[in-house]
């Protein structure tokens, strides 16, 4: 029998504790029903439309984490094929601690926040570094992303999950709020210009004859 998906991250000690904290019923009608989903939806493509940050976790050989930020225009991680995402990788502080533990454990974790609509999504995978290919970079590279390429990173999908919006701040973007703002203004020097001219007409009204 497969295991469902969902054991990428319900290993048998997390089992354990949800069993002991009165979890596992919850979970196992989760497994029952295939787990965790493993292919890019279009509800995932569309999430990953609107993101412009996100945190990519990795661990060395010997299982010491490391988490690191990136980020782009909205929309910077991109469909590769039907199980890969990919995403520029810009030149930084020039550690390469990601680069390095892939290229000795190539197992990797995304994990993707929307402040504004209080969603959490999380992908298990692995991920690899592809290092001189042009024609993927290019492809791959936002319009109007800032910084110089110079890798980019592969991520195959093994499994993801939604989580609800429990104890996530509602948050939004600064571009985002400064675009509603602007809106906001234009209304109101229109209806100020036009709460202008009535009085003007209602004055000229007044003083004719």
């Amino acid at each position: 029998m497969t295991a469902p998906s969902s054991d990428i991250a319900f290993t048998a000690a997390v089992k354990v504790i949800q069993t002991s904290r009165g979890a596992r019923a919850q979970y196992a009608r989760l497994e029952a029903s295939g787990g965790f989903r493993t292919e890019i939806t279009e509800d995932l493509i569309g999430f990953l439309s609107g993101v412009d940050t996100a945190y990519l976790a990795t661990a060395t050989a010997a299982g010491q984490p490391y988490a690191q930020h990136r980020g782009g225009p909205k929309g910077f991680i991109k469909l590769v094929d039907a199980h890969t995402l990919g995403f520029v990788d810009l030149a930084g502080n020039r550690q390469y601690v990601t680069t390095g533990n892939l290229a000795e454990n190539d197992r990797a974790f995304l994990f993707l926040m929307d402040y504004a609509q209080r969603r959490r999504i999380k992908l298990w995978g692995r991920a690899r570094v592809v290092v001189g290919d042009a024609a993927l970079q290019a492809r791959l590279m936002p319009p109007g992303g800032a910084g110089r390429p110079e890798q980019v990173i592969l991520f195959s999908v093994e499994a993801w999950d939604i989580n609800c919006p429990q104890h996530i701040p509602q948050k939004f973007d600064a571009d985002d709020v400064a675009g509603a703002i602007g809106g906001l203004q234009e209304r109101i020097a229109a209806l100020q210009a036009e709460n202008k001219a009535l009085k003007q007409q209602i004055a000229a009204e007044r003083t004719s004859p």
